[in-house]
């Protein structure tokens, strides 16, 4: 796989719909989220804005993983807000591609960090997810 440029970006959008909010995410009596953007909603259209930016430089059969995460969520997002998602790439660390991510709604930045995927051959990948089934 050859890399993208340092620096090189690519954005996603995602209008918020009630399924994107916290307020989904409680699943037990007496369990209860505000009806606002979910911070794991937030970090798939992180996930989302890295994926895309490599997709072009992935051979047949690749594809990339989300293998680290470190962000902050920063201000609630309501349903019906726009996201704008970015992610830059900062280049290469063994075999792990890391890059700065920032989320945005009407009202500003809404969470940023760092994320880390790997390419991977999907074959191989879904053979190992095979192996863990107990």
């Amino acid at each position: 796989m050859a890399a993208p440029e340092i620096g090189a970006q690519a954005e996603v959008e995602l209008v918020v719909a009630a399924g994107d909010t916290a307020a989904r995410l409680a699943a037990e009596p007496g369990e209860a989220y505000p009806e606002v953007l979910a911070t794991r909603t937030m970090i798939g259209e992180m996930e989302r804005a890295a994926a895309k930016l490599l997709r072009p430089h992935l051979e047949p059969g690749e594809l990339s993983v989300g293998v680290r995460v470190e962000v902050e969520h920063v201000a609630p997002t309501p349903v019906g807000a726009r996201v704008v998602t970015r992610a830059r790439y900062l280049g290469a660390e063994g075999r792990l591609h890391l890059f700065a991510v920032e989320a945005f709604d009407p009202g500003g930045r809404i969470g940023h960090g760092r994320h880390a995927r790997a390419v991977v051959a999907e074959a191989r990948l879904l053979a190992g997810a095979d192996r863990r089934r107990a």
